[in-house]
Order: C-alpha cells, then structure tokens, then sequence
C-alpha cells in the first residue's frame, strides 16, 4: 500500500477534520498544498493565522469582526429597535446581502439539538436577554432555519421572549421566486399555504 510521507499524512489528517472535507478530498487538498511553491503555502499559513490572531466576536451580536464592535453595531443608519436572531454568521450576511433589512443581528451561535447534546445554555441566549433588557427593542424577527433543530430553536425563543412584550415575527417560508409548484415538495407547499398574505 502506498505510504506518503508522516508530513503529509498529519496535513491531510488534519484538512479531514475540516467539516464538509473527507478523506479523499483532505488527501487532494494536501498535495495540492504541496505542489505549492514556498512563497504560497507560506501566504496560506500566515492568512490562517491572521484570522486567528485578528478576528474575534462582537460582544453585543456575537457576529465574527475585527472589530469591538462590529460593524454592524457601530452603524448609525440601522435600526437599533428590530433584532433578527440567526444561528450563525453566515445567516445574518444573507439577510444582510438581500438588502431587505436594515436592523440590527443576534447570533445565537447555533440551534438546539438534544440529541447532540446542545442545549440552550450552550447558546448566546443569555446574551439576547441581556440586549432587550434596556427597553429599546421593540421586536425580535426569528430567523432560524426552516428544520427540525431551527423549529425547536424559534418555538423556545417565542417561549421566552413572549411575556417580554415584545413583538415576536418569524420569517415567512415557503416557495422560492421563480419556481415551479409542481416541483415543490408537499411540506413546502403546506408553509406556503400558512404564510400566504392578503393582497
């Protein structure tokens, strides 16, 4: 059997680590990190640790930034009374992108999953609780994804933002712009029919 060489073999081992990467692509990966000149892997090395050196977390949103606060909360233009909570960054820059709102991000870091073992302590729940506590919010947009975790996640927010007073929306669901309703799946219909609008 074909050995490489133990250098390699710890790149690729810990490329495989990486989510989304298997064992194939973290071998690709590697020897393709190898064919590299010095010059680029080097680049590669010093921007992985840069990133690590100088992005940190928002202490109001929990968003990624290089900054305290990050952009967002430092933005006079945005409205400091809507949150959207999301689980992740990577949620909040597609709402951002969709140029549709113009308020303010909570990062839970996350969604409630029992089953492996995440709970709502092991969320930055706390810390949205915190953020509403000074009066000036005056709604919470739910924007968790549409699955089983992201469901369980919005019903327990809705639980206990609710005796909040607060306005509470979730984000509508259901068939995308441009698509076809004999191709949509009957759950996905369903939502569509809950969420529909009055003209």
């Amino acid at each position: 059997m074909f050995k490489s060489a133990a250098s390699v073999e710890r790149l690729a081992n810990r490329l495989a680590r990486l989510p989304g990467i298997g064992r194939k692509s973290a071998n690709r990966l590697a020897f393709h990190i190898l064919k590299l000149t010095k010059d680029e892997a080097f680049e590669l090395a010093d921007t992985i640790r840069e990133v690590k050196e100088k992005v940190g977390f928002c202490s109001i949103c929990n968003n990624i930034s290089e900054s305290d606060p990050c952009q967002i909360c430092q933005d006079p233009k945005r409205q400091k009374n809507i949150i959207c909570v999301v689980e992740e960054t990577a949620d909040a820059a597609a709402i951002d992108k969709a140029d549709g709102f113009s308020g303010m991000f909570h990062i839970l870091g996350g969604k409630l999953s029992p089953l492996d073992g995440i709970g709502p302590d092991d969320l930055k729940i706390t810390e949205l609780l915190h953020r509403i506590q000074d009066g000036e919010v005056k709604e919470i947009i739910i924007a968790t994804n549409p699955n089983v975790e992201g469901e369980a996640t919005a019903l327990y927010l809705s639980n206990l933002l609710k005796p909040l007073g607060l306005k509470i929306s979730r984000i509508a669901r259901g068939l995308p712009v441009g698509s076809d309703l004999e191709y949509a799946d009957s759950a996905t219909l369903s939502r569509a029919l809950e969420g529909r609008q009055e003209f």
